[in-house]
C-alpha cells in the first residue's frame, strides 16, 4: 500500500534530524499534504512522536475520546494495540469486553497503521543487499 501524499517538487527537509531518511521524507510530505487538507487521521507518520505511525500508535496520547480513536464508546476504556510487523496484522481490542469496535475510525486507524508497516517495511527492503 502506497501513501497517498505526493508532492511535485521536493518538500524542505523539516526532520533532519532522523537518520530515516524516508521516514523524515515521508512526515515531511504528510505535513505538507495536511495543511492542504489531509486529515490528521490518514497519515501514517507521527509528527508528535516522530515515528512511523505503526511504532507509537500504542501510546495513550493517540486516545482519543471524542473522535473515538483508540476508544471503545461502549466501555469508556482505550483500546489496546497489537501491531505484528511480521504478518503486517494490526489488532485494536477493547480489554473490558475484548472486541474490536466495528466503526469507521477503528477501520481508518487500522488501515493507517498498514500503510505505515508497508512504507517501512518498503524502505528496509531498498536498503538490504542480496
Amino acid at each position: 500500500m502506497s501513501s497517498p501524499v505526493t508532492t511535485a517538487k521536493p518538500a524542505p527537509d523539516r526532520y533532519p534530524d532522523l537518520a530515516d531518511r524516508r521516514l523524515a521524507a515521508t512526515m515531511t510530505a504528510e505535513d505538507h499534504a495536511e495543511d492542504r487538507g489531509l486529515d490528521p487521521f490518514e497519515r501514517t507518520t507521527c509528527r508528535t512522536h516522530r515515528r512511523w505511525l505503526h511504532q507509537c500508535v500504542a501510546s495513550p496520547q493517540h486516545v482519543v475520546v471524542i473522535t473515538g480513536h483508540r476508544w471503545c464508546r461502549d466501555c469508556a476504556c482505550a483500546l489496546t494495540v497489537l501491531v505484528d510487523e511480521l504478518t503486517g496484522d494490526v489488532r485494536l481490542t477493547c480489554p473490558r469486553c475484548r472486541t474490536t469496535p466495528d466503526n469507521r475510525v477503528t477501520r481508518q486507524l487500522v488501515r493507517a497503521c498498514r500503510g505505515s508497516l508497508a512504507a517501512a517495511a518498503e524502505g528496509r527492503d531498498r536498503t538490504r543487499t542480496p
